[in-house]
């Protein structure tokens, strides 16, 4: 089952996730998705 979270980032950080949903076209909460699976991807290394 799939849990959901907020998030609340300072306004910098949230101008690039919006930045990088219009360059690839995906939705904000699509590119949050993708940071947060890479970021833990890093830390099992």
């Amino acid at each position: 089952m799939a849990k959901r979270y907020a998030v609340v980032c300072e306004d910098d950080v949230g101008e690039r996730i919006e930045r990088l949903a219009r360059e690839y076209d995906l939705t904000e909460q699509a590119v949050l998705r993708q940071l947060i699976e890479r970021g833990l991807e890093q830390t099992e290394g």
